[in-house]
């Protein structure tokens, strides 16, 4: 397969070189005869030309590293079995030589990716990416396409964007354009009584929920469709969601019926607590399965090198010593108020290893 790399439409320096100026002077913050408007403006521009650097110089290492890693995954097979590396060894190890983790080398190949799709769309020109801050770049690219038009727009009549101005474009898109709000609370929208900014979080919250809950706050929306039943009804999403999330991974509500549980929480008005229990519960499970790993692997380590030490070595033994309250089959930790003067608590977990399964018990004093 030939590489992916663009270049027809990528940035490069021909395209941006005309408007590229380094020359730019700080104020001298010494300076009495400077007045604090003019120090803020200057201070201002020279933040700016480093954003702009910033971005297009990620934009440019996104394109190179795009183009290494297509060196190394998708060249002929005959260069493959020449070099010897597996498939895409190549490019970490390229990546490990210049210290760079594999995070942050797809992070910039993503940006590139996203400077790519904005000018084929032709919903940027290449001198238009000049006007954006990094952040206000990648907010765009992970837009809706309806929103990186108007941005474009914005950009290519000279306004300069961040992140804020695009945000606010996309609050904007949301409020009017989302079939999940219903017409009177669009109205408002349009008329300006109710503020996109706090119509967008309830979009962004029903669009993860089922249909039968989004029509419950569809109705109450309808209804009362003002400011205070408008937050009312987004906490009630962002609580659902939450719910909805956060049972699907708790393995001790296999056998609950979840709906039935969420329709009395809602009858009671206790959804956000219910929400939360559910939430803290996951994240209990998540962290017994970490706590059961991590304990296996130290145990693992302290008998590699309990092996591998002797009596030679005295503080090392005494090391692990130390460490068997934490590696030893019962677990012991305290945390709080070394002194005991404010709130402690010493707990206590016992690790009972069964030849079918490990289970554990707990005790705190």
């Amino acid at each position: 397969m030939a590489p992916t790399t663009k270049t027809a439409k990528s940035l490069t320096l021909a395209d941006l070189d005309q408007d590229l100026d380094l020359g730019f002077q700080l104020p001298d913050p010494n300076d009495e005869e400077i007045s604090e408007i003019d120090f803020r403006q200057q201070i201002e521009r020279a933040w700016q030309v480093c954003d702009r650097f910033d971005l297009q110089t990620d934009i440019w290492r996104g394109q190179i590293l795009r183009a290494v890693r297509d060196w190394h995954c998708q060249t002929p097979k005959d260069r493959e079995k020449q070099r010897g590396d597996g498939r895409g060894a190549g490019f970490l190890n390229w990546l490990q030589d210049r210290e760079i983790s594999k995070t942050s080398a797809y992070s910039l190949i993503e940006l590139a990716n996203s400077a790519d799709t904005l000018l084929e769309t032709g919903y940027l020109d290449a001198q238009d990416v000049n006007r954006f801050s990094k952040r206000a770049f990648v907010e765009t690219a992970q837009s809706a396409p309806e929103v990186q038009q108007m941005v474009g727009d914005a950009a290519k009549r000279g306004d300069r964007i961040t992140r804020r101005e695009v945000r606010q474009l996309s609050d904007d898109w949301s409020a009017m354009s989302s079939d999940l709000l219903p017409e009177e609370l669009r109205a408002k929208v349009t008329d300006q009584t109710i503020p996109t900014r706090y119509v967008a979080p309830l979009v962004r919250h029903l669009e993860k929920l089922p249909e039968a809950h989004q029509a419950s706050i569809r109705e109450a929306m309808a209804d009362h469709p003002d400011l205070d039943t408008l937050k009312q009804a987004t906490g009630e999403a962002r609580s659902l969601c939450r719910y909805l999330e956060s049972a699907a991974h708790v393995q001790a509500l296999d056998d609950l019926d979840m709906e039935q549980a969420l329709e009395e929480a809602l009858r009671l008005g206790c959804l956000n607590t219910t929400a939360e229990i559910v939430n803290q519960a996951a994240q209990l499970e998540g962290a017994i399965a970490k706590l059961y790993t991590t304990w296996k692997r130290l145990n693992s380590l302290s008998e590699r090198l309990y092996v591998d030490t002797g009596a030679s070595t005295p503080n090392l033994r005494t090391l692990l010593k130390s460490l068997e309250r934490l590696s030893g089959e019962e677990i012991e930790f305290f945390f709080g108020d070394p002194r005991g003067d404010k709130f402690s608590r010493t707990i206590r977990l016992k690790l009972e290893a069964d030849l079918a399964l490990d289970t554990g018990t707990w005790e705190a004093s």
